[in-house]
């Protein structure tokens, strides 16, 4: 039985790597502008994406929950390869909301489910529910291994034709459902589709509303941020537009914007155990303004470069907020949580995007980005201070020596 869980490990960490194996991301604002789109179109288009997902992720997160990670993931996986494979007959803004609503499904059953089943498979080889912060910081890795991997390839291909790089993608996307077959169900999971320990609103709302007040903010810092670092991802590549850079560059670049996450999310847990976790959360707090606000005042390749804090930030907070929110909940409500966790950020993006995308468009980059520095500060100021004061009174706090060690190491 130990040997079919840690397959089903290399198994999330396949499916994962190559969901995320996108080789049009760092080309995507040049290819939608090729089939006539606008700036401010495609930021539409992203908060329809984003749309699509508010619908579905909570249901698919209670899905998963109830009926399993495993059909989940496979559906996920499905509509992923069927989304790509819409790509190559989509030329226009309407067929390209097709495909953005299509990978929208799909993203709403994947998110969530992938990392619940992780939790689940490493407490069943383990047997115990603390969390493994390592096995989060493994899985950003493999993600951020497929991006900075995918970048590079397609690159490479956009410089041929964009109609290659569609081509080899509608290939790529279907191996993660190959990936996604050869899962196998955690304990876990099975009790919960049995009937006995189903999660309920009143369960989750105990949670989230009414639980601990790290818990609270966790659940609110995580959507902040990842909002922030998306937001900034789409401005990314107008600004490398506006310094004259190929194609190449393009998949060079984001590659070393994907190498950076990997090493947030490869050293975020160790900076945490070693710094403490007050020390972490302040860099989380403290990198996206400096990443935004370097941007909008750097001028060239500079503002190119010191952009990159913002993804270095993204592996820290993908493996410490996680991480942190995940071992407060139990697994019969993992996924739900992680859901609706993502569902926030979601729904910030549909507010958000199309009004960064329009000032951006009609006022420049500089200021789009120095509108992004602003927000960072004020999720600064009223989530991440008073998370870092919630940390530090719980380590004040007269417990038996084993909890403070455990208070000092993570959030």
């Amino acid at each position: 039985m130990e040997t079919i869980y840690r397959k089903n490990i290399i198994a999330i960490y396949g499916m994962s790597f190559f969901h995320m194996f996108m080789l049009i991301v760092p080309v995507l604002v040049p290819m939608f502008q090729s089939f006539g789109l606008t700036l401010t179109e495609i930021f539409y288009i992203q908060a329809v994406y984003a749309g699509t997902i508010v619908v579905l992720e909570a249901p698919s997160g209670y899905l998963a929950d109830v009926l399993g990670r495993r059909t989940v993931l496979i559906a996920g996986s499905v509509l992923n390869g069927l989304g790509c494979l819409w790509l190559n007959v989509a030329d226009s803004f309407w067929t390209l909301l097709v495909f953005e609503i299509t990978l929208g499904m799909a993203s709403s059953l994947l998110s969530g489910a992938d990392l619940a089943m992780l939790y689940d498979t490493d407490q069943a080889l383990n047997q115990n529910d603390d969390g493994n912060p390592r096995a989060i910081a493994n899985l950003g890795v493999s993600k951020s291994v497929a991006e900075g991997t995918a970048a590079l390839l397609g690159g490479w291909l956009a410089m041929s034709s964009f109609e290659w790089l569609i081509a080899v993608q509608s290939v790529a996307a279907w191996l993660s459902f190959l990936f996604a077959l050869r899962l196998k169900e955690p304990p876990a999971t099975v009790l919960n589709s049995a009937g006995n320990t189903r999660p309920s609103w009143q369960e989750l709302s105990n949670h989230v509303l009414k639980g601990d007040r790290i818990l609270k903010l966790v659940f609110l810092a995580l959507p902040l941020y990842t909002l922030g670092t998306v937001l900034a991802a789409w401005l990314i590549q107008p600004l490398w537009q506006s310094l004259s850079l190929s194609y190449g560059w393009f998949g060079i670049l984001w590659c070393g914007q994907s190498l950076l996450v990997a090493m947030g999310s490869r050293f975020g847990y160790q900076i945490e155990a070693r710094h403490g976790p007050a020390m972490a959360l302040s860099l989380i707090g403290i990198l996206p303004i400096l990443g935004a606000l370097g941007a909008a005042l750097i001028d060239g390749m500079g503002a190119a470069v010191v952009s990159f804090t913002l993804f270095f930030n993204r592996g820290l907070y993908q493996v410490i907020l996680v991480n942190a929110l995940n071992r407060r909940v139990p697994s019969r409500i993992r996924a739900t949580i992680n859901s609706l966790n993502s569902l926030l950020f979601r729904l910030g993006f549909m507010v958000t995007g199309p009004i960064i995308g329009f000032v951006a468009q009609s006022e420049g980059i500089q200021l789009a980005m120095t509108m992004l520095a602003g927000y960072s500060v004020l999720v600064l100021v009223m989530v991440t201070l008073p998370l870092i004061s919630a940390v530090n009174a719980l380590r004040r706090q007269a417990v038996p020596d084993s909890q403070a060690d455990s208070s000092r190491d993570a959030v």
